[in-house]
């Protein structure tokens, strides 16, 4: 199904003139330099194609005779370019033998290839490869940077590079043409009968894959072999489904694609059957950039969706089917962390149950309204760094937003940890804890409710517990300002976990605080609020409060010490016999 609906994508691509998709015997990739040369075959400059209005200056992205698999000795030129090893004879590996033979390699291709071809760029080619001394290339300034990256040819005066001449293509395509594979059968992606292709091209972009590529399809031992049949015999694909599957990946995981993100360990590219807007929002949705101008514009586009509407301007599109492919590095393979085919309508739909089931109040005017999937797996990995998180939990929390299902047990776990262990209630925490335990009341079918923003009639106790300690940290904030710590750095996870262990104590703390201060009669008018549904002369504390409730808790102190540090007024905050207004400090 996955390289069907690749192989598909491919086809859409290809009959579209405009796409720049790499036709067959051709694939993208990247070119940081070019050497001019003049018609008579001589090093004029290096020209430098990179982009440089970034910091991280990314190469150029050009359309190249396609790579061609590497022989059992380990040398296998590309036709008309390569990394400096084999187009100068030069790297920076240390082993002037090996290099020597690559450029040998180079040359042969050229000759294979080119055979009598007669263009004045590919004979002004072979003439610089004749003359030229590898050593040279040392005395270069742009040297340093080029070493062992891929390069390319351009004669002087001349718009277009030496491999784009039209006699150059169609003696590659004519060489490529003989090169197929002897072995025919039926492809398992198109039904077809064709060649066979042995090993598979190579899928590049997976971050922390090999540089040179992974395969996604691969047999390489003995044990793989069935019936006789070894390498992708065993699960035999047409060389040209091959080729086309291959080429749509890699032109959805390559630098810049609008329809790629990053969600954990694992690659996200998002894609349509037809030509959709979605195509490229939905992967924004997903992982929104650090361009906040782009999310202000699609800010009322992303609130319908929360409030479950489908956005007008994407009706006619509601039906079409959408698909969404993780993958993440394995050794010298990808592996398929998750996939998952459905409509632009329910695609949107589930996010939009997404984003309604993290909505919470935000901690600081910054905070994003939306935050995205790296936003808030950092919040349960390990001081926030993703390396730190177990890829199989950032995948199965993808795969609850894809599916609409519950999020993961772990994810709760994971977040409450992080809470326990740094004394913290990020907005991000705090929007996950919701959503977690939103979802889990939800697949329960029970009616407990978990609010936006302060509830402050709710009689939930967990939830009232956590408001209590967040007015017991800011009264003793007051009466000790300046502290070193409070409370909540001593004993905030006890507090969460053995209530009627921690509270009692906090309680009597907290009778000193307020004798200290000018307006403790509020302090303790809200502490009398809160307590209202508990009853303490019965032991009202719980022994002990279970994961889902230690979540609740942490919710409310997360809402009340929102409340308690702003500048808005309450009723709460003014004694009502004598109309004096408590100092709230912002």
């Amino acid at each position: 199904m996955i390289l069907q609906a690749l192989n598909a994508y491919y086809e859409r691509l290809a009959a579209d003139p405009d796409s720049g998709i790499a036709l067959r015997g051709f694939s993208r990739q990247p070119v940081p330099f070019a050497l001019e040369i003049s018609s008579d075959g001589g090093f004029i400059q290096v020209l430098d194609l990179r982009d440089h209005s970034k910091k991280k200056k990314d190469a150029a992205q050009l359309i190249l005779p396609e790579p061609l698999k590497t022989s059992g000795s380990g040398f296998s030129a590309n036709f008309m370019w390569d990394n400096t090893g084999y187009v100068l004879g030069i790297d920076t590996k240390g082993n002037p033998e090996r290099s020597a033979k690559a450029f040998s390699a180079f040359c042969d291709r050229l000759k294979e290839v080119g055979g009598n071809l007669e263009d004045a760029g590919f004979a002004a080619v072979c003439n610089f490869l004749k003359h030229w001394k590898p050593e040279t290339a040392l005395e270069w300034p742009e040297w340093k940077d080029m070493a062992g990256r891929n390069l390319v040819f351009r004669l002087a005066d001349e718009r277009y590079f030496v491999h784009e001449r039209p006699a150059v293509r169609r003696a590659w395509l004519t060489y490529y043409e003989t090169v197929t594979s002897s072995i025919r059968g039926q492809c398992l992606v198109t039904g077809k009968t064709g060649s066979i292709d042995p090993t598979h091209p190579k899928i590049q972009g997976v971050k922390d894959a090999q540089s040179t590529g992974a395969s996604l399809v691969s047999f390489n031992a003995d044990a793989f072999t069935s019936y006789g049949k070894d390498q992708s015999y065993n699960a035999p694909v047409s060389e040209e489904a091959a080729f086309n599957y291959t080429t749509a990946l890699n032109d959805l995981l390559r630098r810049g694609s609008r329809q790629r993100v990053q969600i954990g360990d694992a690659s996200t590219v998002f894609w349509t059957e037809r030509e959709t807007r979605s195509e490229s929002l939905l992967p924004f949705a997903f992982s929104q950039s650090e361009d906040q101008s782009e999310l202000v514009a699609l800010r009322h586009f992303l609130e319908a969706v929360r409030d479950g509407k489908m956005p007008e301007e994407l009706e006619d599109e509601a039906d079409t089917r959408t698909y969404v492919l993780g993958l993440s590095p394995n050794a010298g393979r990808i592996s398929v962390r998750f996939w998952h085919v459905d409509t632009v309508a329910g695609m949107w739909d589930k996010l939009g149950r997404h984003f309604a089931d993290i909505q919470i109040e935000r901690q600081y005017e910054n905070d994003p309204v939306f935050p995205p999937q790296w936003l808030l797996l950092k919040a349960a990995a390990v001081r926030e760094d993703l390396d730190n998180l177990s890829p199989l939990l950032s995948g199965a929390f993808m795969r609850s937003i894809l599916s609409g299902e519950a999020y993961p047990a772990a994810l709760l776990a994971a977040v409450m940890g992080r809470i326990g262990a740094e004394q913290k209630i990020t907005y991000a925490r705090a929007a996950l804890l919701k959503a977690c335990l939103v979802r889990n009341f939800r697949q329960r079918g029970q009616k407990q409710e978990v609010s936006v923003s302060l509830d402050e009639h709710t009689t939930n106790v967990p939830y009232r517990l956590g408001r209590l300690f967040a007015v017991l940290e800011k009264l003793q904030q007051e009466a000790v300002p300046g502290a070193n710590s409070t409370i909540k750095d001593r004993c905030f996870g006890s507090a969460s976990a053995t209530p009627r262990a921690v509270f009692p104590m906090l309680l009597r703390l907290a009778q000193h605080h307020a004798a200290k201060i000018r307006y403790g009669y509020a302090h303790d008018k809200r502490i009398a609020d809160i307590l209202e549904s508990i009853d303490i002369a019965r032991g009202g504390f719980p022994a002990y409060l279970p994961l889902e409730d230690q979540g609740l808790f942490a919710l409310g102190y997360y809402h009340q010490r929102n409340r308690l540090w702003t500048s808005q007024k309450t009723d709460s905050d003014i004694n009502t016999d004598t109309g004096e207004e408590a100092a709230e400090e912002k």
